[in-house]
């Protein structure tokens, strides 16, 4: 038995607004409406700044999309054009500072998983540009969230503690919560996310040293529990 940390992708190990503006780019050349990009700038600009109430910044310009009333077809082609996007110029994204060392640290003393809503391919690219795609002993794509994350979270439970991470409190920390597990939010929602949470932060760097202590507490647990745990009758 060892604990398990679940780490969400966008927003949590992917910091920037390369990739949503390239979604909002997307959507604009494909509309006849010059001020598009402009409003979808905005309402990812008022989302980071906690005055509006988006889950994240993909969910801003889908919403600034619905209410211009884009086509649900066009929205997702879009999304699906600045994925494949994802790490280049065009939609950079950076790690949080000392991400692979970090990463590398934890995955001697729990088991790192990744589970995502997004698509893997350009993710993969971008997790051995950093460094770090041999720290994860598992990486989930199109999870699905919030529904998909139940059997990730139940699986990784039978394991010893977890300890769920992500900037989407609903989608990346709620179901996790209801199985048992710590939680971690990240992120522009921690000023106002009415969550209960194990533990917050503008990013994941600033959660370095509470998820390490969450680590050795619950290798802690997990030791004394298997200490404890009463023999097999033997025959």
């Amino acid at each position: 038995m060892r604990p398990t940390i679940v780490l969400d992708f966008d927003g949590t190990l992917a910091l920037g607004n390369g990739p949503v503006l390239a979604f909002a780019d997307a959507i604009a050349d494909t509309v006849s409406d010059d001020g598009f990009r402009d409003r979808a700038a905005r309402a990812i600009s008022d989302f980071e700044s906690g005055s509006e109430r988006y889950r994240d910044g993909y969910d801003a310009v889908t919403q600034t999309a619905a209410t211009a009333h884009v086509a649900p077809g066009v929205i997702q082609a879009a999304y699906a054009t600045s994925r494949g996007l994802l790490g280049t110029d065009r939609a950079p994204v950076s790690a949080p500072d000392g991400l692979a060392a970090f990463l590398t640290h934890l995955s001697d003393r729990a088991r790192l998983e990744l589970a995502t809503n997004a698509p893997g391919d350009r993710i993969v690219s971008v997790l051995d540009a950093w460094g770090v795609t041999g720290a994860f002993a598992a990486r989930h794509f199109l999870v699905g969230k919030p529904d998909g994350l139940v059997p990730i979270v139940t699986a990784a439970l039978q394991r010893g503690p977890v300890l769920a991470v992500g900037d989407i409190a609903e989608f990346d920390l709620a179901p996790a919560a209801a199985l048992g597990a710590s939680t971690a939010l990240v992120g522009a929602t921690i000023t106002h996310s009415s969550a209960p949470t194990t533990m917050r932060g503008a990013t994941l760097a600033e959660l370095y040293d509470a998820i390490d202590h969450w680590v050795d507490s619950a290798r802690e647990a997990v030791t004394s529990f298997s200490s404890h745990r009463p023999s097999s009758p033997t025959t």
